[in-house]
């Protein structure tokens, strides 16, 4: 009986087909859900436990790293990125394929799509350290996946606006402009907070002064959100193609 279904299988058919658009859109979304599931619940919750900093000052506002590794938050957000994860990898390797179709008499920007894969692909691994590793179970692990992350993911936004700057320049559709143009934006913008950031992180451990760790951890939510709208500028540069399962024809297989 079960041989009997299998024979009726068409296996030219796609098993699997779902619009990219939807793909980019709930992959983001996984992260975004995430995030804010785990922020809502530690201030909700745990707002002492999630806020305390080693300076004992006021302060209003979660750090992302805190929310993630209490419980539930610490579940939830497994759980989101590790789901997010997979479609990301696949994203990657899509991309690498579109850049080496478009740059394949350019040498430069063919190494630069080599690039980009590369630190596409350690940006998303740094996020599963950092997820899978909680600032209070092991911190120099969780430290330097965070680590990877920040500098894996802005030099991939910078090489992606230095390849797309270069799309721009031949192509007559008006979506890529739109997309070259919110990825500039979205990267100087990322840039910009990761360097506030910074500063009211330096600021707060050197004066502890109230309120300042509140403003490192909304700057961090913005480098995150950024990023998160940086991938999903995929969304016009894959806005027509499918993402799809499916059988090879017998005669291909081999």
């Amino acid at each position: 009986m079960l041989q009997g279904l299998y024979g009726s299988l068409d296996k030219d058919k796609p098993l699997i087909r779902v619009p990219f658009t939807n793909f980019a859109v709930g992959t983001v979304l996984l992260a975004f859900t995430g995030l804010i599931m785990c922020l809502a619940i530690s201030l909700m919750y745990h707002f002492q436990e999630s806020t305390y900093t080693h300076c004992n000052v006021d302060n209003y506002l979660p750090s992302i790293s805190a929310s993630i590794s209490l419980v539930p938050e610490r579940y939830i957000w497994r759980c989101c990125i590790g789901l997010h994860s997979a479609p990301r990898y696949l994203v990657a390797v899509a991309y690498f394929s579109f850049y080496r179709s478009r740059f394949a008499k350019r040498l430069l920007d063919l190494l630069l799509s080599g690039l980009a894969l590369i630190c596409s692909l350690a940006e998303n691994t740094g996020l599963l350290l950092l997820t899978y590793v909680a600032s209070t179970e092991t911190y120099s692990f969780h430290k330097n996946g965070f680590i990877v992350f920040i500098i894996s993911s802005l030099l991939h936004m910078l090489i992606t606006c230095r390849l797309w700057h270069v799309i721009k320049a031949y192509c007559v559709n008006p979506e890529e402009v739109t997309s070259y143009l919110w990825k500039v934006r979205l990267f100087l913008f990322n840039v910009s907070c990761c360097l506030a950031a910074a500063y009211f992180f330096r600021r707060h451990n050197k004066y502890c002064e109230p309120g300042i760790y509140t403003l490192f951890a909304l700057c961090e939510y913005l480098v995150v959100l950024s990023n998160m709208a940086f991938h999903m500028t995929a969304f016009w540069d894959f806005g027509s193609k499918v993402v799809m399962v499916a059988t090879l024809p017998e005669d291909k297989r081999y």
